[in-house]
């Protein structure tokens, strides 16, 4: 199936053991999502050869490039990857060009790559002919992803590429990232511990959580899982997949369409028919038994209760809700759950008081 990524690999270090075995998909944006220490970038190092694990296997479609059982091990220079690092490592002394041009022949091979395509995709046409060393953090790390690219690999790796990042430079280079998400056709690992850019960015999530288990998925129903919201306490939310269905300049909305129903948000530049990704979070959706009326929120949905789960704070609960084939979740208190009467199979209004855009 494709450039299937299989990965087997025991990690163990000193206090930690983690066994990964994982099928990621060919295409698409996959994250590894964890704290500090889950073994986020040592699956990565693994992957890129930069690390032999002891009975790892490796392959990347039907090219193996690591299979401990048969002594097989391919190294760093001859696996067809680009890897970005949290401080990207350009050559200061020479140009953007130059190191695009770097990147270029260290393929090794001929190179089909539309350099002018990637150029544009990351936005950094204007910047040629400057210096590696005279470029802003955000500059530099779309210089390094499209240094990466150029190389023409089978699998993209990010570290944490916006780590080092202050808040205004990443605001600056996620648009970037998602422009990846849409027009990449190499798959790529994007290990992080930001949900809001896990949220943005990835089709599919592995979750390496403090307690060494392993969950994957597909985005969306992994961050609608009651048994996975300790992973997401800080802010659990639910990405869902829309498409713009009207326009009214009158009021300056957008109307888009999903499966669970509709939502209205400032009016978008978008096209009718264009696909747009939004996060809802649960701390903006509230909950009702009687229809709203005269009410200022715009977006009222139809749902039934499909479950609870306590949260790191007493006083609240998160509610799962499905909305024709859509999973959404509420923070509530438990003072409203115990008197609004609700249980699985209720049926209630739920409000949504804002949406943000993931791209």
């Amino acid at each position: 199936m494709g450039d299937t990524i299989r990965i087997r690999l025991p990690l163990r270090h000193a206090g930690f053991t983690l066994d990964l075995d994982l099928s990621l998909p060919p295409r698409g944006i996959s994250a590894l999502y964890g704290p500090s220490g889950s073994g986020k970038t040592s699956c990565l190092r693994a992957l890129a050869g930069l690390d032999r694990v002891a009975n790892g296997y490796i392959a990347m479609g039907d090219e193996v490039w690591q299979d401990e059982s048969r002594q097989l091990f391919v190294p760093t220079h001859q696996r067809a990857i680009g890897y970005v690092f949290q401080e990207p490592s350009l050559f200061a002394h020479l140009s953007v060009r130059g190191n695009l041009d770097f990147g270029h022949r260290r393929a090794g091979r001929p190179s089909t790559v539309d350099t002018q395509a990637i150029v544009g995709m990351l936005g950094i046409g204007a910047l040629l002919d400057r210096r590696a060393d005279a470029l802003s953090g955000g500059e530099r790390q779309r210089v390094a992803i499209a240094r990466a690219l150029m190389s023409r690999p089978r699998l993209l790796l990010l570290d944490e590429p916006l780590a080092a990042l202050d808040s205004a430079r990443k605001a600056e280079i996620l648009p970037y990232l998602a422009r990846l998400h849409d027009t990449l056709a190499v798959p790529a690992i994007y290990v992080s511990h930001a949900l809001e850019e896990v949220a943005q960015l990835a089709d599919y999530l592995v979750l390496l959580g403090d307690d060494q288990q392993v969950h994957s998925g597909p985005l969306p129903p992994m961050l609608a899982r009651l048994d996975l919201a300790a992973a997401f306490s800080d802010d659990p939310g639910v990405v869902i997949a829309t498409t713009v269905a009207a326009h009214d300049d009158t009021d300056h909305l957008s109307r888009l369409d999903f499966s669970g129903g509709q939502l209205f948000v400032a009016r978008r530049p978008e096209p009718v028919g264009h696909a747009l990704r939004y996060r809802i979070h649960a701390r903006d959706v509230s909950l009702t038994r009687v229809q709203p009326e005269a009410t200022s929120i715009l977006n009222v949905l139809r749902a039934d209760v499909t479950g609870m789960t306590l949260t790191d704070t007493p006083a609240y609960l998160l509610v799962r809700l499905q909305a024709g084939d859509t999973a959404l979740l509420a923070r509530i208190s438990r003072r409203s759950w115990q008197g609004l009467k609700l249980a699985p199979g209720v049926k209630v209004w739920v409000q949504i008081k804002s949406a943000a855009l993931l791209g």
